[in-house]
């Protein structure tokens, strides 16, 4: 476990994966999506269609985030983690398809951490609660699709110097109580 935040670029490669371990800080920069349930849905929805997303999936990361409205002169207003529980369901195929990082707060499913290891990813968590500070980290946002979910609608964030913590790692390792490493 690092005990200073290490820098890390979005997209992720396989490689700077491998070197994050649960209970690492770290600060994102790059391009991160925003997506929660309804999104999630019609992401699945076009994948069972055989059609193509409006997201990249190679190397990126998913925040799980519903936006406050944005206030004047800010990219966005507060920004912080929803549980991520909600898209266990959805986290393992996206995976598989290239997703690197997904980021919320909560512990998850055995199956996301399984996921996280077969396919070398990492689920990464904010602070709850801290959403107004998280947001002075996102210097840019635009709606990339579905603007009608409102605050659920698909974004793409430029995010600087971002902190989270890696919950679980591509290694099988958790920060969680009473979780055990996967072998």
């Amino acid at each position: 476990m690092s005990t200073s935040p290490k820098s890390v670029q979005i997209p992720l490669s396989a490689e700077a994966v491998l070197e994050l371990h649960a209970g690492d800080s770290i600060l994102l920069n790059g391009p991160v999506y925003t997506a929660r349930d309804a999104g999630h849905k019609r992401m699945f929805d076009l994948l069972d269609a055989g059609q193509e997303l409006p997201l990249p999936l190679q190397g990126q990361a998913i925040y799980y985030c519903g936006p406050a409205p944005t206030p004047p002169g800010r990219a966005m207003g507060s920004a912080g983690p929803t549980s991520s529980y909600r898209m266990d369901v959805f986290t393992p195929r996206l995976l598989g398809l290239g997703l690197k990082a997904t980021i919320g707060k909560g512990n998850r499913s055995l199956a996301v951490r399984e996921a996280c290891k077969e396919h070398g990813a990492v689920y990464l968590v904010a602070v709850g609660g801290a959403g107004a500070l998280l947001a002075q980290r996102i210097v840019a946002a635009e709606i990339v699709a579905w603007e009608d979910l409102g605050a659920e609608a698909l974004r793409r964030l430029q995010v600087q110097q971002f902190p989270v913590i890696v919950a679980y790692d591509a290694h099988g390792g958790s920060v969680f109580p009473g979780d055990e490493p996967l072998g």
